[in-house]
């Protein structure tokens, strides 16, 4: 799908995580504050080069059977971030292809990409993956990393003021 966000979208990474949920969460009261639409975009990979050469064919899944569980995995995160009835400002695109690229890919020219990461980093691991942190080095718009919350916590806040790039040298 070639299909980009528009200048009055916040693009949302979903793998299916309870991190890319509360990212979607926050993204859309964020996209009701600004006015904007939320883009929430899956990218998955062919798993062929993840499977043994020897492994047999009836064991390899075909790009098809991929594509269908891409499209389930983004159907049922939404569904249980939305229920049944999902937000009339989300829209939900489906991308084959590496996810930081698709992502940074996706988001040019969006007010926004919000990313899921773990509340803190476990077990010695950093608190953002390597997707994120290749989303941060290559967005050319800016990054928010919204934690994974305990259910029972307040929402993170939205940001009432219009994001604004800024001029100059920080």
């Amino acid at each position: 799908m070639t299909e980009l966000a528009t200048g009055n979208s916040i693009v949302v990474g979903i793998d299916g995580s309870e991190a890319s949920m509360a990212a979607l969460r926050w993204a859309t009261r964020q996209a009701h504050a600004l006015d904007a639409d939320v883009v929430a975009v899956h990218a998955w990979e062919p798993d062929g080069p993840r499977l043994a050469p020897y492994a047999p064919a009836s064991a390899r899944p075909t790009a098809d059977e991929q594509r269908d569980l891409a499209a389930q995995l983004l159907a049922s995160t939404l569904r249980e971030v939305f229920g049944p009835r999902i937000d009339r400002a989300v829209r939900a695109i489906l991308v084959e292809g590496s996810p930081a690229r698709v992502l940074v890919q996706q988001a040019r020219g969006a007010l926004l990409l919000a990313l899921g990461r773990t509340a803190h980093g476990q077990f010695g691991q950093p608190a953002i993956g390597a997707v994120g942190r290749a989303c941060l080095r290559n967005a050319a718009v800016p990054v928010v990393a919204v934690p994974a919350t305990d259910r029972l916590a307040p929402p993170l806040g939205v940001v009432t003021a219009p994001v604004r790039a800024r001029r100059g040298a920080a």
